[in-house]
């Protein structure tokens, strides 16, 4: 993650124990989860050691804010069953989304493909968020609006511009250094523009000393053949992504989309998703 980076995102972590510790748990600071709808700014993360320690810190409401929409991230079953239980038994909506850990073994053997004439690689500008975030499966309000401004001002991306200067092909990472968004305009698709963005990308995350890796659902093929290419390497287990909610109304304020241009939090603020 980039809690020692900077801190962009406005995390902080938090243990069982001290110095002995059997779960972590990284959550957003108090004064960036303002809003109790944001579950991309209010993200979780958790590992564990014991299935009982990690049951008893996220049962405790000092340490998860139940109130609030979030979403919280783990490589473990048990955090999955651990949370599942928690939302049935505090009556909330809980969203699973089970995706598919891929891990490039060796990003500097990955091979870098040239864009097609009249075509360039640049990073992402914040002025195509509008973009990104029209064509995003978790796309398309305001919050995800704000999440991926943030992502494209301070986190490692690419891009594949047309001759115009418009985006036909792009990838972001998340605050937790994951590939995610990667996306090709339906009229470009089929000539491997995904390709050279990914080579990009993996060389500057490399590059920072990040592992390249991702999440694909089960049933997006398309991307999977395509990493598999490249040669990342599908891992064992399952990434999850869980979007809690408690039952607030879906209504935006009309001051949410105006904050897409705040400024990012600064490590004095707070430490997703992960989604392809």
């Amino acid at each position: 993650m980039h809690v020692n980076r900077g801190n962009p995102a406005g995390q902080e972590v938090l243990v069982d124990s001290w110095p002995e510790f059997k779960m972590v748990l990284t959550r957003p600071r108090r004064e960036v989860a303002r809003d109790p709808s944001d579950y991309f700014t209010n993200l979780y993360t958790a590992f564990y050691r014991d299935e009982g320690a990690c049951r008893a810190l996220l049962g405790n409401s000092h340490a998860v804010d139940w109130g609030q929409a979030f979403q919280i991230q783990g490589l473990q079953d048990g955090v999955y069953e651990t949370v599942r239980d928690i939302a049935r038994a505090r009556g909330l909506e809980m969203e699973t989304y089970p995706y598919r850990p891929l891990l490039h073994p060796d990003p500097p053997a990955m091979p870098q493909y040239r864009p097609d004439k009249g075509l360039s690689l640049a990073p992402v500008s914040p002025a195509h968020a509008m973009l990104l975030n029209d064509t995003w499966k978790f796309g398309g309000n305001s919050w995800s609006l704000r999440y991926l401004s943030l992502l494209i001002r301070h986190f490692p991306n690419a891009c594949l511009l047309a001759p115009e200067g418009t985006p036909i092909s792009w990838c972001l990472t998340d605050p937790l250094a994951a590939l995610t968004h990667f996306y090709t305009l339906p009229e470009h698709r089929g000539q491997h523009h995904t390709r050279p963005v990914v080579g990009m990308l993996a060389a500057q995350l490399h590059a920072r000393g990040f592992p390249v890796y991702t999440g694909v659902l089960p049933n997006n093929e398309p991307s999977l053949h395509t990493l598999q290419r490249l040669g990342f390497r599908i891992l064992p287990g399952v990434f999850y992504l869980l979007v809690v909610r408690p039952g607030f109304a879906q209504s935006q304020p009309a001051s949410a989309l105006d904050s897409a241009q705040d400024p990012a939090p600064s490590s004095g603020e707070r430490p997703h998703t992960h989604s392809t």
